[in-house]
């Protein structure tokens, strides 16, 4: 059945102002995990101006409308993952508008709602007072023919259609704005209005604007284009960082010599899209690109796979085959973990790399070979030289240009980069649509040291991926599988002021009232588990055996605090 809202009242918003942080240290604020900002009204005034003068009315209506659709989205993931299934639908649903009080923008009263996930049916019908669009926008323009408050209209669009998963529409059916005596919205799924069509190409990117960006992606595709002929697309280099870039062009330079290349660096840098890069920029780039990693095959069997086997040479050996030199021939042969190469397979490569002829395992024959060698490691081959476990003869030939490949936490400028690539290339992948990384899990991956570097990146992105799902936002938790410790910073305290965290109503120092509390507590010989018990069974009573309410108190988990009380048979 709907459920209808017979008064205009709001759910607690405690749970919502706890997840607002000031870090002015820092120079950020954080709702949830949305970076915030504050900003004038003025500046707002001024930035509306600009664009009405420049777009003109029309178009800068769909402008703000978009932009506050794009609001309205985010804040609907934030009211789920702060309520959950702790509320029931409709004062889940209320949380859009609290959202809207508190950012400023305008008070938000409820008149009508209605709701019902299981027909489909939805009616809202909200009375916004103080509109802060209102009041620019009679300040900058006057009185209007049209109702004015584009942005708050768009966020409620949004907010309702990404919270139901339907969508849904508003009209502002009075704003103050255009000389009304209020400002007022009602919202109904998309179909429900005649001119459901029309009011969602408001939504659509301005054509304008598509213009600019046409021409940009033509001369995108066209690159692109390129780069699947020259099979570069997948092997294509992401950074634009100057250690990378440094890096990038040592490769270049070399790539049109025949010069043996090693690159250097830790696990998971990205060491064989280089040796791609360094085979695309080549004269050889016609020919055949061959990788082996050479950690990955047991020593008995490396010199079988570099050079080749003749029938019969050992048991199993049922037919002749081609090595992978043989397989590189007229192109470049990638040599991945070069370092664990036996001394046997070493004086073998030696000796191709010297007289250009290999010899396949239990064959006379001689085969003239042609190939670039582009070999890598992550240990310290002059230290294994030095130690007898690398010879010095190849390690001198394979060394004649080095290339240092920096790790990615040397190259922090590149990971947002590089985690929108892991994410398009995993939504292809599992077809779905995120709606992106949250701004505080963005921050959590640059400040990440990523000891696995891009590997460890891609296959986090892909958790992250897989964990989210379709149309929901990638938060900080799905990528690194933890909650996140609460933010430092100042908090509301009292009266709407900011206190910092540690600080009680009264303004005095929570630290050392806790202090004392738990003096008293062991001078009292209480225990750790009747003292649990007693916190919950306290905080369950006070929230009248509301388990959701008594979490949201005691800082749990709906799902960790019924545990608890049902272990203690409190439940």
């Amino acid at each position: 059945m709907p459920t209808p809202l017979t008064t205009p009242r709001y759910p607690d918003s405690q749970d919502i102002l706890d997840k607002l942080r000031f870090l002015p240290a820092e120079g950020q604020i954080w709702l949830g995990e949305q970076r915030m900002l504050l900003l004038q009204v003025q500046t707002m005034a001024t930035f509306r101006k600009e664009i009405v003068n420049t777009m003109g009315l029309q178009r800068a209506r769909s402008f703000f409308m978009r932009l506050g659709y794009h609001a309205g989205i985010q804040d609907a993931e934030l009211a789920r993952a702060v309520r959950g299934q702790d509320m029931s639908v409709a004062d889940g649903f209320l949380t859009g508008p609290q959202l809207h009080a508190l950012r400023g923008l305008v008070k938000v009263v409820p008149i009508a709602l209605e709701i019902d996930t299981e027909s489909g049916h939805f009616y809202g019908e909200f009375e916004w007072q103080d509109s802060y669009e209102v009041i620019i926008s009679q300040n900058t323009f006057g009185p209007l023919k049209e109702p004015v408050c584009w942005l708050q209209l768009g966020y409620a669009c949004a907010y309702s259609s990404q919270f139901l998963g339907q969508e849904i529409q508003y009209r502002e059916v009075e704003c103050r704005g255009c000389g009304d005596a209020r400002c007022r919205i009602v919202g109904k799924p998309a179909q429900e209005w005649e001119d459901h069509t029309a009011f969602a190409e408001l939504f659509r990117e301005d054509p304008l604007i598509d213009e600019l960006y046409e021409l940009q992606s033509r001369i995108a595709y066209l690159e692109d284009d390129i780069a699947r002929h020259q099979g570069e697309e997948r092997h294509r280099p992401i950074g634009q960082s100057p250690a990378f870039l440094g890096a990038l062009d040592l490769i270049d330079r070399a790539a049109r010599s025949e010069v043996p290349i090693l690159l250097l660096g830790e696990t998971g840098t990205g060491k064989e899209i280089l040796a791609h890069r360094v085979h695309q920029k080549s004269e050889r780039a016609s020919g055949p690109f061959v990788a082996v990693n050479c950690a990955a095959i047991p020593p008995e069997l490396i010199e079988s796979e570099l050079f080749g086997v003749e029938k019969g040479a050992y048991t199993g050996a049922v037919q002749s085959r081609a090595g992978r030199f043989e397989r590189a021939h007229g192109g470049t042969l990638f040599l991945d973990e070069l370092a664990e190469l036996s001394p046997r397979a070493q004086a073998a490569l030696l000796r191709v790399l010297q007289e250009k002829q290999i010899e396949r395992v239990g064959g006379q024959a001689s085969y003239h070979v042609d190939v670039r060698i582009v070999a890598a490691t992550h240990g310290d081959l002059a230290e294994r030289v030095q130690d007898g476990r690398f010879r010095a003869d190849l390690f001198y030939r394979l060394n004649a240009y080095p290339v240092l490949i920096p790790p990615l936490r040397e190259r922090r400028d590149d990971i947002p980069l590089l985690a929108d690539h892991f994410l398009a290339r995993c939504e292809q992948h599992y077809r779905l649509k995120t709606l992106g990384f949250t701004d505080q899990a963005q921050a959590a991956m640059s400040r990440h040291d990523w000891p696995g570097n891009i590997r460890e990146l891609q296959n986090t992105i892909e958790r992250g991926v897989i964990l989210t799902g379709d149309r929901h936002a990638i938060g900080e938790q799905a990528l690194f599988g933890q909650h996140p410790l609460p933010a430092r910073g100042q908090v509301l305290g009292a009266g709407g002021r900011l206190t910092t965290a540690a600080e009680d109503a009264g303004g005095e120092s929570s630290t050392a009232t806790l202090a004392s509390l738990c003096q008293s507590i062991l001078d009292d010989g209480i225990s750790l588990d009747a003292l649990e018990e007693a916190l919950l069974e306290q905080a369950y009573r006070e929230a009248g055996s509301n388990v959701s309410a008594a979490a949201r108190r005691l800082g749990l988990s709906r799902a960790a605090l019924d545990y608890r009380l049902r272990k203690r048979r409190m439940l």
